[in-house]
């Protein structure tokens, strides 16, 4: 006995822990919903505060939550209302249209992505499916949506893979790779085309077909351009410090294999695997499956110069002409030679039309490039690039298309 009553047992408090973790599972799903970036990390860290004694003092906890969860400042800016509808019951209102945004819209690249307008929610998924608005009328409601922030199209594009925890969104971020690299091939077709067709007159031609009538240029005869295609050799990082990302640039390089005519495919960790025949399967499963009993090894370490060794020494003379991007999606940490590292990019430089480093970690805030691999690769480098979200693929494109 203590002096409020009976003291608590072993199940009440059982089940008092599984309705708390059920209730803040819900919540970081309705924080996900509205497009924070939430992982399973950050969940752990909210479990621990709610359990130091955090969720005793609601103006504590929604203090202690918002530094954890605001990655940006669209996130601090309606983090409140969020927590203050889902945790006190208190009524917000919602004025976020249904079409998401301009940006997103008038982006070609994220117009194919799934779930291109938001759906209406039912139950408990979100805090405003919870309290009902102030504005419940029909006629205040016309053209407005439930949800906060932009389309779940967007969502997706910007959300880091890192942080993608549930199966069905990292599954819609495999699919959308694969379609992003189905559009930049098209756009770049279209490019491509455009500039062979260019006004460019061929005035020996013209006046040799123009002789019967007296040398008139009545027809123009145009110089046709010979250009080889654009060849893009990936070379993707499957060591274990990238596994975070391993999987979406998988699908992306089936995308990618699977629609530009000239495309090559190498995994490396502690050695090189050319993947290219594998990847060309159309069955994406299908082409995971060769590929993990290709690929044996992969999670371990990395040798990166040692890789690249062995594709300039076995690979490079048939990949590589004059107008091949090679693309290295790689964190740079080098656990062999980095001076070998430096060599093999030199003469990687040497050979093909541009270098383009993908860095996942770049993104990443307060990182800086001091690891000594990449220290070593960059100054042969072209261009070094975030690749953390499907966004950061897009934005390629237009480096892609100049070359």
């Amino acid at each position: 006995m203590s002096c409020c009553g009976n003291s608590p047992g072993y199940d009440e408090i059982d089940e008092v822990s599984r309705l708390v973790s059920a209730k803040l599972a819900a919540f970081l799903k309705t924080l996900r919903d509205n497009a924070f970036a939430v992982g399973l990390q950050e969940g752990r860290d909210a479990a621990a505060l709610m359990a130091g004694g955090y969720a005793e003092k609601p103006g504590l906890l929604r203090s202690a939550f918002k530094h954890l969860f605001s990655a940006r400042k669209s996130d601090w800016e309606k983090f409140d209302g969020l927590f203050d509808a889902f945790w006190l019951g208190k009524r917000v209102r919602s004025r976020s249209m249904t079409s998401g945004s301009a940006k997103s819209a008038n982006n070609p690249s994220l117009k194919g992505l799934p779930n291109n307008h938001p759906e209406q929610r039912s139950g408990s998924d979100t805090a405003m499916d919870q309290i009902p608005s102030a504005a419940d009328a029909p006629g205040e409601r016309d053209g407005e949506g439930r949800m906060e922030g932009a389309s779940v199209a967007s969502n997706l594009a910007e959300v880091d893979f890192r942080k993608m925890a549930e199966p069905g969104q990292i599954e819609e971020a495999h699919m959308a790779a694969a379609r992003l690299a189905r559009a930049m091939r098209t756009r770049l077709t279209r490019r491509d085309l455009a500039r062979r067709r260019g006004y460019r007159l061929d005035l020996r031609r013209t006046i040799h077909s123009n002789i019967s009538h007296g040398g008139v240029p009545i027809s123009l005869v145009k110089r046709q351009r010979k250009e080889k295609p654009l060849r893009l050799v990936m070379l993707l990082d499957a060591s274990g410090s990238m596994s975070m990302y391993t999987g979406v640039f998988l699908r992306f390089i089936h995308g990618v294999l699977d629609e530009f005519r000239q495309a090559e495919a190498f995994l490396f960790h502690t050695r090189l695997a050319h993947v290219s025949d594998a990847m060309k399967e159309k069955d994406a499963a299908r082409a995971l499956d060769r590929l993990s009993i290709m690929a044996h090894g992969a999670g371990g370490g990395t040798r990166i110069g040692e890789s690249l060794q062995t594709f300039n020494r076995w690979h490079a003379a048939r990949v590589i002409h004059s107008r091949t991007c090679v693309m290295i999606v790689s964190d740079g940490y080098e656990t062999g030679d980095a001076a070998l590292l430096g060599r093999e990019m030199a003469a990687l430089g040497r050979r093909c039309r541009r270098i383009v480093w993908l860095n996942p970690m770049m993104a990443w805030e307060g990182y800086t490039p001091v690891a000594a691999g990449i220290k070593a690769a960059l100054p042969h480098v072209d261009l070094y690039a975030p690749a953390n979200t499907l966004k950061s693929l897009t934005a390629l494109e237009p480096y892609l298309a100049k070359l």
